[in-house]
């Protein structure tokens, strides 16, 4: 299916992605359309290691380091892109750079080992939504848009890859997500620049402001709710009334909250509530990625 052009769902230990061949320009177009995605923002695209990721783009010193030490696994390095590339001009949304990863769950590496291609694959989710971990969460927001879903279950980490780029000479960290910032600096023994230090214009997936947004309204650093709103917590936090409440973790665990982030919102969204207030998340760590979704889903929408 992915040879022949068309989109295939599949889990990676992230979230779920939608996938196509990366090469295949018509292909990476269905993504689009399938998500209702901007085509000013960029995919992804999943190789199975470093020998094919300098195939599509200049690894430097510093981007061979932190693919040998992280992948496979949830690390996107965005490179510059090598104009020998048969990966799709869209892919990058006409930008001279790419975004690569190496992903770490069984499906997905024996999907590329099949298709024999670089596969583009954004969450696999409507554009702006909640991403998805789950089989069915596919199935609900893109229907058949998808020609197959390949379902293995729940994802490891229930949240995206960290998104570093290497293009020029300071490495700029485009988005948190499943390794800390400060395990990636230990590796390459420089600081990373957060994106808005930089002044980085949208060249990453996850940068939009508004994102993984539910329907209902989310309320952040909510220490107190009414009777008619659902609650998203984290750690030991008074029972109250509330319409429905899911906690991330009971006992203060980011690695368990990242896990449980997206489907618990989606499961809060379908409550009815039109607020879900969250209770606050340390800043620290994975809390650093968690608290980056819940403020881009709070934001207000595009």
């Amino acid at each position: 299916m992915i040879r022949s052009g068309a989109l295939v769902a599949f889990p990676t230990e992230t979230v779920y992605g939608l996938g196509a061949d990366a090469t295949n320009g018509e292909a990476v177009a269905r993504i689009f359309a399938a998500k209702g995605r901007p085509t000013f923002n960029p995919l992804i695209v999943h190789v199975p290691g470093l020998e094919q990721a300098v195939l599509i783009g200049s690894f430097s010193s510093a981007a061979r380091r932190l693919s040998e030490a992280f992948w496979p696994g949830p690390l996107t390095l965005v490179v510059p892109r090598l104009e020998t590339t048969e990966v799709s001009d869209l892919v990058s949304a006409g930008m001279p750079t790419v975004a690569l990863r190496s992903p770490d769950h069984p499906t997905a590496r024996q999907l590329l080992k099949e298709a024999r291609r670089p596969i583009a694959a954004p969450s696999a989710n409507r554009s702006g939504h909640v991403s998805a971990t789950r089989a069915d969460h596919v199935a609900s927001d893109l229907g058949d848009r998808a020609a197959l879903i390949l379902d293995a279950g729940p994802t490891a980490h229930g949240l995206e890859s960290t998104v570093l780029s290497l293009v020029e000479g300071t490495p700029v960290l485009l988005r948190p997500g499943a390794i800390s910032v400060d395990v990636i600096e230990d590796v390459i023994g420089e600081r990373i620049v957060r994106a808005n230090e930089a002044g980085t214009h949208l060249t990453s997936p996850g940068q939009l402001r508004s994102h993984y947004a539910p329907h209902s309204r989310l309320r952040l650093d909510a220490l107190d709710w009414s009777a008619d709103e659902a609650v998203l917590a984290f750690g030991d936090v008074p029972q109250r009334p509330c319409r429905a409440s899911i906690n991330l973790s009971p006992s203060g665990d980011l690695i368990e909250a990242a896990a449980n982030l997206f489907a618990a919102l989606r499961s809060l969204d379908a409550s009815g509530a039109t607020t879900i207030a969250v209770t606050p998340v340390p800043k620290e760590g994975l809390g650093d990625a968690i608290n980056d979704r819940l403020e881009r889903a709070a934001a207000p929408r595009t």
